[in-house]
């Protein structure tokens, strides 16, 4: 049976490692302790690679951890051992898009940390529940710029479930197909 691809964590580290914004969608991490661990590992065993250009991607704990770096930030996505590396990668470089439109090309820590709201914001526009519903970094900014996630006339939360539903996977359709 084909299910939907699923995101288990989205990961902002700065450049020692640090949380910057981080978002767990499973319980794969029961606790605190559990996700600092998991985090101060990806991070030790990616530092020394050069994901500036391009996004790379690594297996660490029977996941498959997709990471790009720019200035003094490290972006992850991490997704099952099952999952399709292009899918996490598209959902990584949205949120890289996305981050970059909305702090106008200057992306870094201090900047980031300035503009924490709508980072999390990108993070609730881009995963809900593990399932991806954007993937389009200027979609995904245009809707945290303007804050009501209005999609249309009605916002998310003014539809019913099967709307939103519908909506996801018409965003994931059309995400996949370009």
């Amino acid at each position: 049976m084909e299910s939907c691809p699923r995101i288990k964590n989205i990961l902002l580290l700065d450049s020692e490692g640090k949380r910057v914004a981080v978002k767990y969608y499973t319980d794969d991490w029961p606790t605190h302790a559990a996700k600092l661990g998991f985090e101060k590992s990806v991070f030790t065993k990616t530092q020394k690679t050069n994901a500036r250009s391009e996004a790379e991607i690594a297996m660490f704990d029977s996941c498959i951890v997709v990471y790009k770096f720019i200035q003094d930030l490290h972006f992850f996505v991490t997704g099952g051992d099952e999952e399709n590396e292009l899918i996490l990668a598209t959902v990584l470089q949205g949120f890289f898009d996305a981050v970059g439109l909305l702090l106008r090309n200057n992306v870094d820590k201090r900047t980031a940390l300035e503009n924490l709201d709508m980072i999390l914001l990108c993070l609730d526009e881009i995963v809900d529940g593990g399932i991806i519903l954007e993937t389009e970094g200027s979609v995904i900014a245009g809707k945290v710029a303007t804050s009501g996630g209005l999609d249309g006339a009605t916002s998310l939360s003014e539809q019913t479930i099967s709307q939103a539903l519908a909506t996801a996977r018409e965003h994931l359709a059309r995400s996949l197909l370009k």
